[in-house]
């Protein structure tokens, strides 16, 4: 029988055993296969859905759903905790158990480390995991005005546009609560300009400027002093705030540093096409788990579920793997409470930004109510 474990219960492993499960259904049925999938969690969160949280525009109950409702029913489903991969024995031991494999797929995630700036944890905010979106969102409740600072504190991390995303809704939301003349909003990125990619501040930056919202690049975060409300910068800058949103530093998987795969970031060093562990045969890595140079966002693990799961259908036949992952990234961009653009590129195709619409506002709306479908492997 080949072992097929998949690590991680995010979109990307759960897309990558439900598209690949279908692919190899008689195996399975015939005891030729397993496919396990192993997660720290029984429940799967729609992260993407913390940036409607904080402004009470989803409830904690439309972004989780139970792990074994998500998954095709041929999938061993493992509840557990991954402390170590031992690649050179074709084995993840778990704080339970240990499990055997002939292929391993990592879809392990990224994590904040807001530990890594001192005085963060005291006194900022951020919305990229549950329980900081659920913090934020009472702050914001309670906000009278006053300055509100922004800040990306280190790439990569998950959802690149969020941060600008952030801004613009935090713009409306002031206005419509009468506190838009009350407040300031100053977006900081760390190189020097206000994102990574031309196409997208050259039309990002006039809209700011048309919204009053205030930027600084070269902005490197090395301390929060939170008695006294102040950024401290790598730069020798000083920025005082009343709210502080921040973007924290990400880091791969605590398993993956501690099982000696990751680089000095715990990124999975992956070949851009094929998605290989570099120097593994039996090892695929996809999502953010990665080191590629494509967004960690949601899109990007579903385009390379797709890839995976063809080349492991592929590899349990004894056919030659040949699918191979092209860059593909999608991403809706919020403008404002009502209105919103969207962005697709790739390796060989740099992003063109449409002029924002409510049209693709509510598209994304309705997306964020059809993701469980997305999950599912049906949308």
């Amino acid at each position: 029988m080949k072992r097929i474990v998949i690590l991680g219960g995010g979109v990307a492993g759960t897309l990558t055993a439900n598209y690949l499960v279908p692919k190899i259904r008689g195996e399975i049925r015939d005891g030729n296969v397993e496919v396990t999938l192993i997660t720290d969690r029984p429940y799967q969160v729609y992260e993407p859905g913390f940036l409607y949280l904080i402004f009470n525009r989803l409830g904690e109950a439309e972004l989780k759903r139970d792990i074994r409702e998500l998954l095709d029913p041929a999938v061993n489903i493992v509840i557990d905790r991954a402390t170590k991969i031992e690649a050179e024995n074709n084995r993840v031991v778990t704080e339970n158990g240990v499990y055997d494999y002939d292929y391993l797929v990592i879809a392990t995630g990224a994590r904040v480390v807001p530990e890594e700036i001192p005085g963060l944890k005291e006194g900022g905010h951020w919305f990229y995991n549950f329980e900081g979106a659920v913090r934020l969102r009472e702050a914001l409740a309670k906000f009278t005005g006053g300055k509100v600072v922004v800040s990306v504190m280190g790439v990569p991390h998950k959802c690149p546009v969020a941060p600008m995303e952030v801004s613009f809704i935090l713009h409306d939301f002031l206005k419509r609560r009468n506190l838009r003349d009350k407040s300031e909003i100053l977006y900081t990125y760390p190189i020097n300009k206000i994102f990574t990619m031309d196409p997208v501040v050259e039309m990002i930056q006039p809209m700011f400027d048309e919204r009053g919202i205030q930027y600084k690049t070269f902005f490197n975060p090395l301390e929060v002093d939170a008695k006294n409300k102040k950024i401290i910068t790598l730069e020798g800058e000083e920025e005082s705030y009343d709210l502080l949103i921040a973007i924290p530093p990400h880091r791969g998987a605590k398993v993956v540093e501690d099982s000696g795969l990751g680089d000095k970031g715990g990124w999975v060093p992956t070949d851009r096409y094929t998605l290989k562990v570099e120097g593994y045969e039996n090892m695929y890595a996809l999502g953010d788990a990665t080191n590629l140079p494509v967004s960690k966002a949601g899109s990007v693990a579903h385009f390379q579920a797709e890839v995976v799961a063809e080349n492991l259908a592929a590899e349990i036949e004894g056919i030659e793997p040949t699918a191979m992952f092209n860059g593909k990234a999608f991403c809706f961009i919020e403008t404002g409470w009502e209105e919103a653009t969207y962005i697709w590129f790739d390796y060989y195709t740099p992003p063109q930004p449409v002029m924002p619409s409510k049209f693709v506002h509510f598209v994304k709306m309705a997306y964020n109510k059809a993701y469980w479908l997305t999950a599912r492997g049906l949308l």
